[in-house]
C-alpha cells in the first residue's frame, strides 16, 4: 500500500504542467467555503486545511504554546497514542503534515481514494480530539527546547531574530514562535489544551482540494470533518508597526563569517503597485544572478555566494528584506554596495530590458508552481487568505506584463527608502 501511494505521488508530480486550473467555489450545507479542483486521472486526494492567526496568537508569557502544541497534534488522538495513531495513518498509506507560522496553523493531508473514509476519520480525531499525553509532551518539549538551543549558536537565526525584535518590539512578531528555554519549560498540558482552542476554529479556517473527488462528495464530507471544532477562536492580533531607522546594528558574535539583515517598509498585496514593487524587486535582488544586488556584490566584487531582497506580506506587516553574508573583513563593503544600488535604483529605476528579462523570470516560473495535486491546494488556500479571485491563476500573467516601465520606475521613486535602510550584522564585522 505505501508503494502504491510513493507511486501515486511521483505519477502526479510527474504529471504535464496544468494549463488551466478549474476552480469550484462554494459553500457547504453546514457553512464551510471550499475551493475545489476536481483532478481524476489518479485515485488521489490533496486536503489543504489553514487556519489564520497561527503563533501570533501566543500570549508573551505563553510565547512557543502554539508551536509546541501543532507539534503535539499527530501524536495521539482519540482512542489512539502517539505509536498506535502513527501506525494507522501509515496502513491507510495516508499522510498527514500539521505546521504552525506566524499568521497561519496548516494541516496538509494527502490519501487515496480507496481509503479516504478511514484517513478522514483518523484526520478527524487529530483535529477534534488530541492527545496531548505527557510523555508526548515531554518528547517534543524537549525537541523544541533542542532547536532552540541550537539557534542560539546559530548566526542567521540571531540575526532573524535580533531584526524582527528591532523592527516589531513587543508584537508577536518580534519574538521567535518557539518561545525561549524559559517559556516553553514552563507550559502545562492545560495551556496547550488552550491554545489549540484558541488556533483551530471555524471563524479562521480556509480549505483548497484537489484530487479525485466530486463537489457532491466533498461537501458532506468537509463538514463532518470539520464538525467537531469550534466556531470561534481566540481574537487576532493588532497589526504590526515595523520600526526602520537606517541605522546599523551589531551583534558580536565569534564567527568567520558575518551575517546582515537588512530591510525597509514594504508593499502590501493588495496595493495597486504591488506587482511594480514585485517586478523592482526582482530586478533589485530577487532574480537569482541576474539580480542587481548578485551582480554587483558577488559577480563584480566576490564579497558574497549570495544577496537577496525579498517582498513579506504578513497579515499585520508590509516589509522588503534583505540578507547577506560575507566575510568578517569583508561584509562593511558589501553593506556599503547594496545601500548604494538600493539609491541607485530609487533615482534612476530600471532599463527597458531589465524589466522585460524580470517579466519572463515570472511569468516562465510561475506555472511550474502547480506540479501537482498538494501544491495547487496549498495555492488554493493562499489565493483565498490574499482576497484573490478564483480567476487569479489564469489572470497572474497578464497583471505582471501589464506592468510598464513608467510604473515600475514611479514606484522605484517612491516605495524605496535608502535613508531606512536598516541592517542587524552578527558577527565580528570590522570597520563598521
Amino acid at each position: 500500500m505505501r508503494a502504491f501511494l510513493a507511486a501515486c505521488f511521483s505519477i502526479a508530480l510527474a504529471l504535464p504542467v496544468m494549463a488551466e486550473v478549474t476552480i469550484d467555489a462554494f459553500k457547504t450545507e453546514g457553512g464551510l467555503t471550499v475551493w475545489h479542483v476536481e483532478e481524476n486521472s489518479i485515485p488521489f486526494v490533496a486536503l489543504e486545511l489553514r487556519f489564520k492567526g497561527g503563533a501570533s496568537l501566543d500570549t508573551p508569557e505563553k510565547r512557543g504554546a502554539i508551536n509546541l502544541m501543532t507539534g503535539l497534534i499527530e501524536e495521539g488522538a482519540g482512542d489512539l497514542d502517539a505509536r498506535e495513531f502513527a501506525k494507522a495513518r501509515d496502513a491507510l498509506a495516508a499522510s498527514f503534515s500539521y505546521s504552525v507560522y506566524d499568521d497561519t496553523l496548516t494541516v496538509s493531508a494527502k490519501f487515496l481514494s480507496e481509503n479516504r473514509a478511514e484517513a478522514l476519520e483518523l484526520l478527524r480525531q487529530s483535529l477534534t480530539s488530541p492527545r496531548f499525553d505527557q510523555d508526548a509532551i515531554e518528547r517534543v518539549r524537549a525537541q523544541v527546547i533542542s532547536g532552540i538551543r541550537s539557534d542560539e549558536k546559530d548566526p542567521s537565526s540571531i540575526a532573524g531574530q535580533a531584526f524582527d525584535a528591532r523592527i516589531y518590539g513587543s508584537h508577536p512578531y518580534g519574538s521567535d514562535k518557539s518561545g525561549s528555554i524559559e517559556t516553553v519549560s514552563a507550559l502545562t498540558r492545560d495551556d496547550l489544551l488552550a491554545a489549540f482552542k484558541a488556533t483551530v476554529a471555524k471563524d479562521r479556517l480556509y480549505i483548497g482540494v484537489v484530487g479525485d473527488i466530486s463537489r457532491d462528495e466533498l461537501g458532506p464530507i468537509l463538514d463532518a470533518l470539520l464538525a467537531g471544532i469550534p466556531d470561534t477562536g481566540a481574537p487576532l492580533p493588532a497589526d504590526a508597526t515595523p520600526a526602520f531607522d537606517g541605522e546599523t546594528v551589531i551583534i558580536p558574535f565569534e564567527t568567520p563569517q558575518s551575517v546582515a539583515m537588512f530591510g525597509q517598509p514594504g508593499v502590501p498585496f493588495d496595493h495597486p503597485d504591488y506587482f511594480a514593487a514585485y517586478l523592482l524587486n526582482v530586478v533589485l535582488g530577487g532574480g537569482g544572478f541576474e539580480s542587481r544586488l548578485m551582480q554587483e556584490v558577488r559577480e563584480k566584487r566576490g564579497l558574497t555566494y549570495g544577496v537577496y531582497s525579498y517582498l513579506v506580506d504578513k497579515d499585520g506587516a508590509d516589509v522588503w528584506l534583505g540578507s547577506v553574508q560575507s566575510a568578517n573583513n569583508r561584509v562593511g563593503e558589501a553593506m556599503e554596495v547594496i545601500k548604494a544600488e538600493w539609491a541607485r535604483m530609487q533615482s534612476e529605476g530600471v532599463t527597458e530590458t531589465e524589466l522585460e528579462d524580470a517579466k519572463r523570470y515570472l511569468t516562465g516560473a510561475y506555472p511550474l508552481r502547480f506540479d501537482g495535486n498538494g501544491p495547487i491546494a496549498n495555492i488554493l488556500v493562499g489565493m483565498q487568505m490574499q482576497g484573490m479571485g478564483t480567476d487569479y491563476i489564469a489572470t497572474r500573467n497578464d497583471r505582471v506584463n501589464a506592468v510598464t516601465l513608467e510604473q515600475v520606475n514611479r514606484v522605484a521613486r517612491e516605495y524605496l527608502k535608502p535613508e531606512l535602510l536598516s541592517f542587524t550584522v552578527v558577527g565580528q564585522p570590522e570597520g563598521l
